[in-house]
């Protein structure tokens, strides 16, 4: 079974308030690969959506408390750029231009085809990976060819290749908090103390400033920003 804790393995987030289908749509993706969140509406699922980091996002358009169009400009707003495909009833074209508007990379209409949804996700999963060689970071950016972090008024710092896998990982992530086990599982597995994990964040916050790296008390780290 695929770890929660395992990078290698894509994450996906599915908003749908069909009981009948949303266990459907966990076990299809489940038995691809995919680790599964999910929600029943639409609040619950822009709280995910902030608070962790996925490869992709299925939302049904139609749900409960907050519209998934809504779900989704919010999360735009907030600077989440996950790829997202929008599933709906509503399949006019009229109503997918309105889903693409929104921010949605993709829409496919009710009923689907369970291969063709797969092939879509696939798809939207390699188009993101083509372009992910750069990764936003608040404040700047972090260029993964060549370790360079760019700020919006800062000149480019060089990291060395464990400070940018480091930093990278908190970014692909930003809403998560990692506990120092787990940062040195994923980032420092040649090591057996935990203590390297807070090394490498002191780095970080000499070269980048203090605030690129958040304490989370009694929990570990996560992304914070360039000052």
């Amino acid at each position: 079974m695929a770890s929660v804790d395992d990078p290698g393995v894509p994450r996906v987030l599915v908003v749908e308030d069909d009981p009948k289908l949303l266990d459907m749509l966990r076990t299809l993706l489940t038995e691809e690969g995919y680790l599964v969140d999910e929600a029943g509406d639409g609040q619950r699922g822009l709280h995910l959506g902030l608070t962790r980091g996925y490869d992709v996002l299925l939302l049904d358009r139609g749900l409960p408390a907050l519209d998934g169009l809504d779900l989704l400009t919010r999360l735009r707003a907030r600077g989440v750029a996950t790829p997202t495909l929008i599933l709906s009833a509503l399949g006019n074209p009229a109503d997918r231009v309105t889903g693409l508007d929104a921010g949605a990379e993709d829409y496919l209409a009710k009923p689907f085809d369970l291969d063709e949804l797969l092939a879509r996700l696939r798809a939207l999963r390699r188009r993101h990976l083509d372009t992910a060689r750069a990764l936003p970071l608040p404040g700047g950016r972090l260029e993964l060819d060549t370790r360079l972090v760019t700020g919006e008024s800062t000149e480019p710092v060089r990291l060395s290749e464990r400070e940018c896998a480091l930093l990278a990982l908190l970014a692909t992530r930003p809403g998560q908090v990692f506990s120092r086990a787990q940062l040195l599982s994923l980032v420092f597995d040649d090591a057996e103390q935990e203590s390297v994990v807070d090394t490498y964040v002191h780095y970080l916050r000499r070269k980048l400033g203090r605030r690129i790296v958040d304490t989370v008390r009694g929990r570990g780290y996560q992304l914070g920003r360039l000052e």
